[in-house]
Protein backbone atom coordinates (compact mmCIF):
# COMPACT_ATOMS: atom_id res chain seq x y z
CA UNK A 1 0.00 0.00 0.00
CA UNK A 2 1.53 3.08 -1.01
CA UNK A 3 1.75 6.35 1.67
CA UNK A 4 2.95 8.68 -0.66
CA UNK A 5 1.12 12.04 -0.27
CA UNK A 6 -0.81 12.45 -3.22
CA UNK A 7 -2.46 16.06 -4.27
CA UNK A 8 -5.45 16.51 -7.26
CA UNK A 9 -6.23 19.93 -8.29
CA UNK A 10 -9.36 19.41 -10.17
CA UNK A 11 -12.90 20.62 -11.15
CA UNK A 12 -16.61 18.68 -10.24
CA UNK A 13 -17.88 18.79 -13.62
CA UNK A 14 -13.99 17.21 -15.10
CA UNK A 15 -14.47 13.44 -16.24
CA UNK A 16 -10.91 12.76 -15.93
CA UNK A 17 -10.59 14.15 -12.52
CA UNK A 18 -13.66 10.98 -11.43
CA UNK A 19 -11.52 8.71 -13.47
CA UNK A 20 -8.28 9.88 -11.56
CA UNK A 21 -10.25 10.09 -7.87
CA UNK A 22 -12.33 6.76 -8.84
CA UNK A 23 -8.80 4.75 -9.46
CA UNK A 24 -7.26 5.96 -6.23
CA UNK A 25 -10.56 5.47 -4.16
CA UNK A 26 -10.41 1.79 -6.26
CA UNK A 27 -6.49 1.24 -4.79
CA UNK A 28 -7.93 2.67 -1.36
CA UNK A 29 -5.35 5.68 -1.93
CA UNK A 30 -6.13 8.86 0.13
CA UNK A 31 -5.43 12.28 -1.34
CA UNK A 32 -6.06 15.55 -0.96
CA UNK A 33 -8.38 17.51 -3.16
CA UNK A 34 -7.95 21.12 -4.55
CA UNK A 35 -11.38 22.53 -6.42
CA UNK A 36 -9.66 25.02 -8.90
CA UNK A 37 -13.02 26.36 -10.12
CA UNK A 38 -14.03 28.00 -6.41
CA UNK A 39 -10.15 28.08 -4.80
CA UNK A 40 -8.19 30.64 -6.69
CA UNK A 41 -5.44 30.29 -4.53
CA UNK A 42 -5.13 27.04 -5.46
CA UNK A 43 -5.80 27.35 -8.54
CA UNK A 44 -2.57 29.83 -9.30
CA UNK A 45 -0.79 27.08 -7.06
CA UNK A 46 -1.55 24.83 -10.17
CA UNK A 47 -0.91 26.79 -12.69
CA UNK A 48 2.81 27.58 -11.36
CA UNK A 49 3.36 24.06 -11.35
CA UNK A 50 1.91 22.52 -14.03
CA UNK A 51 2.23 25.49 -16.23
CA UNK A 52 -1.28 25.28 -17.92
CA UNK A 53 -5.20 25.33 -16.96
CA UNK A 54 -6.03 22.31 -17.63
CA UNK A 55 -7.46 19.76 -15.25
CA UNK A 56 -6.73 17.02 -13.63
CA UNK A 57 -3.30 18.24 -11.95
CA UNK A 58 -2.08 15.54 -9.71
CA UNK A 59 1.27 16.05 -7.36
CA UNK A 60 2.96 13.03 -5.96
CA UNK A 61 5.63 13.87 -4.10
CA UNK A 62 6.27 16.68 -5.96
CA UNK A 63 5.72 14.86 -9.40
CA UNK A 64 3.39 16.19 -11.23
CA UNK A 65 1.11 14.52 -13.86
CA UNK A 66 -1.49 16.59 -16.13
CA UNK A 67 -4.15 14.78 -16.96
CA UNK A 68 -5.20 11.16 -15.71
CA UNK A 69 -2.02 8.84 -17.42
CA UNK A 70 -2.45 5.64 -15.23
CA UNK A 71 0.80 4.00 -16.58
CA UNK A 72 2.95 7.25 -15.12
CA UNK A 73 0.77 7.56 -11.73
CA UNK A 74 1.12 3.60 -11.28
CA UNK A 75 4.94 4.20 -11.74
CA UNK A 76 5.15 6.72 -9.25
CA UNK A 77 3.34 5.06 -7.10
CA UNK A 78 5.54 1.75 -7.41
CA UNK A 79 2.16 -0.09 -8.07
Amino acid sequence: MSTKNIKIYSTPTCHFCHLAKDYFAEKGLKYEEYNVSTDLDKRKEMMQISGQMGVPVIDIEGEITVGFDQEKIDSLLGL
